[in-house]
């Protein structure tokens, strides 16, 4: 597996795995399918003004994940997101591990001093992923409505990025 920066060229393929997991739902925060168009210029992945990195893990067959960083205007000063995506079928184990040793790497000469990852509360696989990185909880923001009603919390939690 190898880890390296997201291009323009990749949009098709990382819309699609987003998709897939919007498709399944429970997962994201994402709730709406993106136009490969979205993903690329709309949205803070690839391009933007909130966007700062985005890298993905891939092996010879296909991209297995990635992970973004994008800038959030709510965020302290040197604080950036981190966003986590990974396939849904065809899994590979060491994935989120290793698209976070790269962002961490890359945060570090960026000066982010601590990445912000906000999850669903209904989201145990994310929110044990980030544990498993060493992020500790500080928020939680109660009762945010999905689209269909639903009211789910939003758990943020927080990485100090040793410089």
């Amino acid at each position: 597996m190898q880890v390296r920066e997201a291009c323009a060229n990749d949009s098709k393929e990382l819309c699609s795995i987003l998709n897939e997991i919007i498709e399944v739902g429970g997962t994201t925060g994402y709730e709406i399918k993106l136009s490969e168009s979205e993903f690329e210029f709309e949205s803070c992945f690839l391009t933007g003004e909130n966007y700062i990195g985005c890298f993905l893990a891939e092996n010879d067959k296909m991209i297995l994940g990635f992970q973004s960083l994008p800038n959030h205007p709510d965020l302290f000063g040197s604080w950036a997101d981190i966003a986590t995506f990974t396939r849904m079928t065809s899994k590979i184990g060491g994935v989120g591990t290793s698209l976070f040793k790269k962002t961490l790497k890359f945060s570090r000469k960026q000066n982010i001093s601590t990445l912000n990852a906000t999850t669903r509360a209904d989201n145990k696989s994310g929110l044990s992923y980030y544990n498993k990185m060493g992020f500790t909880d500080y928020s939680v923001a109660m009762g945010i409505p999905l689209q269909n009603g639903t009211l789910v919390d939003r758990i943020s939690k927080k990485y100090i990025v040793t410089l």
